[in-house]
């Protein structure tokens, strides 16, 4: 398998899992949103929480230039280190949700 499948299967293997949790309140749904042409990937909640409306994103990925962009993550453990326990490595990783000036100072790549 080559980088780039390899990589879009991980990120629709965590995507997929972090879908099927439910949320402990409300009446919520997640479900995967999947371009596989433009390459993003996000996890959707939308639901009510009493009468608040839940509407968003949880976990938004892009690929570009055969990097992994995070442009958001919403989780608590981190996309990262799980695409990297998939054997991405941290080179190909960028945290975009940091300001380009942050990112050198992760291990992660700059973009």
């Amino acid at each position: 398998m080559d980088k780039l499948n390899q990589y879009r299967q991980a990120i629709k293997q965590i995507l997929t899992r972090y879908s099927q949790i439910k949320p402990s309140f409300g009446e919520i749904e997640r479900y995967t949103a999947f371009d596989t042409e433009q390459d993003h990937y996000q996890v959707i909640s939308v639901g009510w929480e009493n009468r608040r409306r839940v509407y968003g994103c949880l976990i938004h990925i892009d690929i570009k230039s055969d990097q992994i962009w995070i442009q958001y993550d919403g989780t608590e453990d981190g996309i990262a280190n799980e695409l990297v326990e998939l054997g991405v490595p941290k080179d190909n990783i960028v945290l975009a949700y940091k300001s380009p000036f942050m990112r050198k100072y992760t291990d992660f790549a700059v973009g």
